[in-house]
C-alpha cells in the first residue's frame, strides 16, 4: 500500500484553486474562510494520483483492519502525515481495528514507532474503547516522572470513569513512585478508601515543593481528617503565597478556615500586586 502524503496534495490543490479564482475573494483572509468548502472540493473530486478515485472515498475502499492500522504504522515509519481520512476509516471499521490497535501496543517490536503508540492510544479514546485498561495501567506501574505514552494511557482510563478504580487500587501498592501519583491523579476523583486518603497525605507530606497539587488533591477527596496537615503546611514560614492560596482553597473545602497571613516578602506576591496596581 502506497503511502501518500494527502497534505501535501491537499496544497498543491489549494495552491492550483488560489491562482484560478484568486479573484474571485476580496483579500487573503477571505480565501481562507472559504476554505471548508475548498477542502470538500478537494474530497470530492477524482484525483490521478489515486488511479481516477476521490480523496474522500479513497480509503473506504479498505476494511481489513491488519491492513489499515499497519498502513498506519507505514505512515509513521516514513515519517509521513497519517491522513486524517485514513484514521476516521479506521475508526469507522471498528471492533476489528480495535483489537488490532490493542496489538499494536503490546508489541514490543522496535518497528513500531512511539508516534504509531500514540496514535493508536488516540484511536482508541476516540473510539471509546476499555479494551486496553489493564494494559494501561500495567504501563503506569514502572513508568518514568516524563513519559508521554504513559501520560497519554492515563488520560484515557481517566475517561474511562470508575470502571477502573477497582483494577488501580488492585495494582496501587506494585506502583512506583511515579505510578503512585498517576493513579492518585484519577483516584481523587472516587473518594472512599482508606488507601486513597492515606497515599494523598503520604505524598503532600514528602513533597514540600509540590504542596499545591497535592494539597488539591486533598480537598477534592472532601476527607476532613486532612485538615491538620493542611494546617500545619499553611502555617509553615516556608510555605509560598501560590502555594497558600491552594491550600487556604483546599482547607476551605473541607470546612476549615485558614490561617490569616501576609507574604509581603514574597515575590510571588509582590508580582501579583504590580499586576493588580496596574489595571
Amino acid at each position: 500500500m502506497k503511502c501518500i502524503n494527502f497534505d501535501d496534495k491537499f496544497a498543491d490543490f489549494m495552491a492550483k484553486w488560489a491562482r484560478d479564482h484568486a479573484s474571485e475573494y476580496r483579500n487573503y483572509d477571505a480565501m481562507e474562510a472559504d476554505m471548508p468548502r475548498i477542502y470538500m472540493m478537494f474530497l470530492n473530486t477524482p484525483a490521478r494520483w489515486l488511479d481516477g478515485v476521490t480523496p474522500g472515498a479513497y480509503f473506504t475502499q479498505f476494511e481489513d483492519a491488519k491492513d489499515l492500522v499497519d498502513w498506519m504504522c507505514e505512515y509513521c515509519r516514513k515519517e509521513i502525515p497519517v491522513p486524517d481520512l485514513l484514521l476516521e476509516q479506521i475508526t469507522a471499521v471498528g471492533k476489528p481495528c480495535e483489537r488490532r490497535l490493542l496489538a499494536l501496543l503490546r508489541d514490543e517490536d522496535d518497528s513500531v514507532t512511539e508516534e504509531a503508540r500514540m496514535t493508536a492510544i488516540g484511536l482508541l479514546r476516540e473510539m471509546e474503547s476499555t479494551l486496553p485498561k489493564m494494559l494501561y495501567i500495567q504501563w503506569q506501574l514502572e513508568r518514568d516522572a516524563h513519559d508521554d505514552l504513559a501520560d497519554n494511557a492515563l488520560d484515557s482510563l481517566r475517561d474511562m470513569g470508575k470502571a477502573v478504580v477497582q483494577p488501580i487500587l488492585q495494582e496501587l501498592p506494585h506502583a512506583n513512585a511515579a505510578g503512585q501519583e498517576a493513579f492518585l491523579d484519577i483516584l481523587v476523583n472516587y473518594p472512599g478508601p482508606q488507601q486513597v486518603f492515606d497515599l494523598a497525605v503520604r505524598l503532600f507530606r514528602e513533597n514540600p515543593n509540590r504542596r499545591a497539587l497535592f494539597g488539591s488533591y486533598l480537598g477534592k477527596l472532601g476527607d476532613d481528617r486532612a485538615l491538620p496537615v493542611l494546617m500545619d503546611a499553611a502555617n509553615d514560614n516556608k510555605c509560598s503565597y501560590m502555594d497558600f492560596i491552594e491550600l487556604r482553597s483546599a482547607i476551605e473545602a473541607l470546612g476549615g478556615e485558614a490561617p490569616k497571613r501576609e507574604f509581603f516578602e514574597d515575590a510571588e506576591y509582590e508580582a501579583l500586586r504590580a499586576m493588580e496596581g496596574d489595571e
